[in-house]
């Protein structure tokens, strides 16, 4: 049975997420504490985990930076939950290493979306193949990206973003067009900035020493080229 870590510290909120996912069959844990969360991650391993973002003791963004460091959890889904919608917000979660975000008060129906999105995605996010292109490579059974002899530990979105982008060079590729690929979004739904976020983390990453994979083509979107 999938399991899902939610972690809240509001307890409406908790019991809400008790109630819509047990109904949706998944086995659900219910942790008020991020501190728990940690303890109860090195014993065991979810399918996916909803943070809040501010909360007593540490602070979501702060949980989702430190597993990212962990090698271990680096394929983990993490789907931020919280009360804060401003831009600035967002990037800190997708800077972290989030894959997603629902805002308070959600849409039950947006949350199950999502949810299931995610989980889909990481159902099938691993292979043995190895892309190539230029001195850029993509190992999708380490989630790892070459560039020339370094390698570049990615999270699931990022490896699943640059994939995508190695799969269809040279073609300009919109934010909306990469939701849909990419996130699974329906057509024209989902936040264009949660691409930005994206791809400035892989650029941050993969262009190094003046390299440049990725190109903005202006009024369009995104471009890998070798």
């Amino acid at each position: 049975m999938t399991t899902i870590f939610a972690v809240d510290d509001d307890p409406e909120v908790l019991d809400t997420l008790g109630r819509v996912l047990r109904h949706e069959n998944y086995s659900v844990a219910l942790i008020n504490s991020p501190v728990e969360a940690l303890q109860r991650l090195e014993r065991e391993m979810p399918d996916l985990l909803i943070l809040d973002i501010m909360m007593p003791e540490v602070d979501g963004v702060t949980v989702c930076r430190q597993l990212r460091q962990n090698s271990r959890f680096i394929a983990l889904p993490i789907l931020f939950l919280t009360a804060k919608g401003s831009t600035d917000d967002v990037v800190q979660g997708l800077d972290a290493g989030g894959d997603d975000y629902v805002v308070k008060p959600f849409e039950l129906a947006e949350l199950r979306a999502r949810i299931a999105a995610l989980l889909r995605r990481g159902s099938r996010d691993k292979g043995a193949n190895v892309l190539q292109f230029g001195d850029l490579a993509l190992d999708s059974g380490t989630y790892r990206a070459i560039v020339g002899e370094e390698e570049i530990q990615l999270t699931s979105t990022e490896h699943r973003l640059l994939r995508y982008m190695m799969e269809h060079p040279d073609q300009a590729l919109s934010p909306g067009h990469l939701l849909q690929a990419v996130w699974e979004y329906p057509p024209n739904t989902g936040d264009p900035d949660l691409v930005r976020a994206h791809v400035r983390n892989l650029r941050a990453k993969i262009e190094q020493d003046g390299r440049r994979h990725i190109r903005t083509i202006h009024g369009v979107g995104y471009m890998i080229s070798a």
